[in-house]
């Protein structure tokens, strides 16, 4: 890997991250809105918050992210290594609940993996 190369994948890196911390912040958003001000339910809330941060998501980093010309092909591989979060998200929640750890510490574990999960893949698979 060239220097030229390491420095894109950490500026793709640092893209993702700001990215995503926009993101879970207009989920939250959202889906506050949505509870107090049109009175939904918090699942449902949470469902629709989950699909404009995903919608949300996508375009940004797509084109900001990673450079990328948003495309069918991309679109699919981006919801597809997004359900593959949600999995392992819940595997790893499961996996601290079994072993008997707090709650808070399955929340972290989920914190720290599906971040690096998810940009591994975006970044060799979903935009090569």
């Amino acid at each position: 890997m060239t220097q030229s190369d390491r420095t894109q994948l950490i500026q793709r890196g640092l893209r993702f991250a700001v990215t995503g911390l926009f993101v879970t912040a207009l989920h939250a958003l959202v889906a506050v809105l949505l509870i107090n001000f049109i009175n939904a339910q918090p699942p449902l809330a949470n469902g629709a918050a989950f699909v404009v941060a995903t919608v949300v998501s996508y375009v940004i980093n797509t084109t900001w992210s990673f450079s990328a010309r948003l495309h069918g092909k991309t679109l699919r591989r981006f919801l597809l290594v997004s359900a593959g979060g949600f999995l392992l998200a819940m595997l790893v929640a499961w996996a601290a609940q079994m072993a008997g750890l707090n709650y808070l510490l399955g929340i972290v574990a989920v914190a720290l993996t599906i971040p690096a999960f998810t940009f591994v893949l975006h970044n060799f698979w979903t935009y090569r």
